[in-house]
């Protein structure tokens, strides 16, 4: 799957500007702290994803007529 390599490419963007934050010590914490929670949020979403992923790559669903989420959703 294409998309993995892309969010693992992304993971490592993320956790390298954590990294670059943590070493700056030209911020206060305070900085930091502002700077840093949403790229750890995004990093828990990225993580998140990633395992979905790996998880259907692994196991495909049963069904051959794919996803049926959209037939239960009301627009």
């Amino acid at each position: 799957m294409i998309s993995l390599t892309h969010i693992e490419a992304a993971l490592h963007a993320v956790d390298a500007e954590v990294k670059t934050l943590l070493y700056n010590n030209s911020l206060s914490l305070s900085e930091k702290d502002a700077k840093m929670l949403p790229l750890l949020r995004e990093s828990k979403v990225l993580k998140q994803t990633y395992e979905d992923l790996c998880y259907l790559r692994d196991n495909p669903p049963s069904s051959s007529t794919g996803c049926k989420a959209g037939t239960y959703r009301k627009d």
